[in-house]
């Protein structure tokens, strides 16, 4: 019984830190880039698009140009959103790894 209450405890703590996380992971931007900066989008924690800024010297390029410019940054933008929220989730868990399989719900 009292390993049963332990465990118990122990959930309670994970979900009070899983909730400190997520909220720490919804306050985070990222902002991908590509050609040289000429494009730029901000993501926020959640995946969401922010912002996005295009150079107006961009605007008389082919569309086929820009449209490439901008997925190349949306996917700057992702890779950095990924890596800060594992870094977030991280710290929030004291380096504790998930088990196999198990992944964080964002």
């Amino acid at each position: 019984m009292k390993d049963l209450m332990g465990l118990m405890k122990q959930a309670k703590e994970m979900q009070a830190k899983m909730q400190e996380a997520q909220s720490q992971v919804a306050d985070i931007e990222a902002t991908g880039r590509s050609g040289a900066g000429m494009v730029e989008i901000t993501m926020t924690g959640e995946g969401n698009m922010k912002g996005l800024k295009i150079d107006p010297s961009l605007m008389s390029e082919e569309a086929e140009i820009l449209e490439d410019l901008i997925v190349a940054a949306f996917q700057d933008a992702k890779v950095k959103l990924d890596e800060a929220r594992a870094e977030t989730m991280k710290s929030a868990f004291g380096g504790m790894e998930l088990p196999p399989g198990m992944k964080m719900p964002f």
